[in-house]
């Protein structure tokens, strides 16, 4: 038996498909369509094996349903806009439009020689004009639709590339995953799509064969949380503020706030903080702005805090709780606010035992007899301390204390997501233009 030789075998069979253009698509074809897409490669210079790793069973799927009687289109193309091809060009002192073209001729060339049924004709590169200017029209449809909109936010940047990153392009350790620089947090005007519009939408799986995990993995990633929005005075200080709004799942222990936490990037933090506060609040503020998301929300980090020398009123006993900063509040989850409740909220009970403010017990244990506490009692109870509420069931006093604060003008009921709109500007030259 010959042995197989696969340089001149594959070549000779190749030429012979591309002669007959035995894959070539129709729209015309009466057969039923079938689309099959997979991930254009990025144009970095040569294809490795984990495009085989990729490509390959796209293919062999794909020309499975021409077998069973389908009209198969599978594109290929080249995802050519992006940092890399940028850094790559400056370092080479080329233009990323040069430097990217004879990667894809490489690419295009290597592509070719495993014989994949890609109709090449329809080949698509997306930093052409012809193609980016559909990704134009789609933002600006979605702009019309008020879905895309400009804010300014805080952002990771990297100095050295001289652009936004997503947190999934920082390091753990603070570093910009392309060059290694250290990531600063910046303040910049930006353009987002707002996909908090469909966050319960994103929530429903109806009709979607998706496995369980997957589900739960969606639901926390949009992360429903419901609750109230409770407004705390600090007409006070004569600001055009005169209250500070925060969100929380407990409206039944706003009896045992004992401080309040605003967000370091809290545009009310420069407004209160007093004269002799000011050069502790800026050091601490300029050192949360260092640190990344993950790093801010980790559970085994001890958490930090700075007074900010001002007080906010209870509206619904009286009294004043210190406002506080603290870098495990993000301006982007609920108001940038949170309500201190030391008894019942693990986080703010060792806040509390750290800074030595006050524990104050407004739903009771069971058998609690007025002892104090050794950690947070998060569960449900009797509500005690609390005003002309006290002796209802938590649950019960949730509602009763919404319908008053509804009543009062104080707060409303409400629903909060873990979901943020998506920031989708970057500063950079080789990148679909925003029209």
């Amino acid at each position: 038996m010959e042995k197989y030789n696969p340089v001149e075998i594959e070549k000779k069979w190749q030429a012979r498909w591309e002669a007959d253009r035995l894959y070539k698509v129709s729209e015309d074809d009466p057969r039923p369509k079938w689309y099959a897409l997979t991930m254009f490669p990025y144009t970095s210079g040569d294809l490795h094996i984990g495009h085989w790793y990729a490509m390959a069973p796209s293919d062999v799927h794909a020309r499975f349903m021409r077998m069973r009687g389908y009209n198969v289109l599978h594109p290929m193309g080249f995802d050519a806009f992006g940092l890399p091809a940028e850094n790559a060009a400056i370092k080479h002192g080329i233009h990323p439009y040069v430097w990217t073209m004879q990667n894809i001729e490489r690419m295009r060339r290597q592509l070719r020689s495993i014989g994949a049924i890609y109709d090449w004709d329809r080949e698509v590169i997306t930093c052409l004009p012809e193609y980016y200017r559909w990704t134009q029209w789609f933002f600006l449809k979605l702009y019309e639709a008020g879905l895309a909109y400009r804010a300014k936010a805080p952002v990771n940047f990297c100095p050295r590339c001289q652009t936004v990153l997503a947190n999934e392009q920082v390091t753990p350790e603070g570093k910009c995953e392309r060059c290694g620089t250290s990531v600063t947090k910046k303040d910049l005007e930006q353009w987002f799509f707002r996909i908090t519009k469909y966050a319960d939408e994103l929530m429903s799986h109806k009709g979607l064969d998706w496995p369980e995990r997957v589900k739960v993995m969606q639901r926390n990633w949009v992360g429903k949380s419901e609750g109230a929005e409770i407004s705390f005075d600090i007409g006070e200080y004569g600001l055009e503020e005169k209250e500070i709004r925060v969100f929380t799942t407990r409206p039944d222990t706003i009896f045992g706030v004992t401080f309040m936490v605003l967000a370091p990037e809290h545009p009310l933090v420069p407004k209160l903080t007093t004269p002799e506060q000011a050069l502790e609040v800026q050091e601490y503020v300029e050192q949360a702005r260092r640190r990344t998301e993950i790093e801010r929300l980790s559970t085994e980090r001890e958490k930090s805090g700075v007074f900010t020398g001002s007080y906010a009123r209870n509206r619904l006993n009286g009294e004043k709780v210190p406002i506080w900063i603290a870098d495990y509040v993000l301006p982007t989850y609920g108001t940038g606010a949170v309500m201190g409740v030391p008894a019942h909220d693990q986080r703010d009970f060792e806040f509390a035992r750290k800074y030595g403010l006050p524990i104050k017990v407004v739903i009771a244990p069971e058998g609690w007899q007025g002892e104090e506490l050794e950690e947070a009692y998060e569960g449900p109870g009797l509500m005690v301390n609390s005003g002309e509420f006290s002796g209802l069931w938590s649950e019960v006093g949730q509602e009763k204390i919404v319908s008053f604060l509804e009543e009062k003008g104080w707060g409303r009921k409400a629903v909060s997501y873990r979901l943020r709109d998506w920031l989708i500007s970057r500063q950079r030259y080789w990148g679909c233009p925003i029209p």
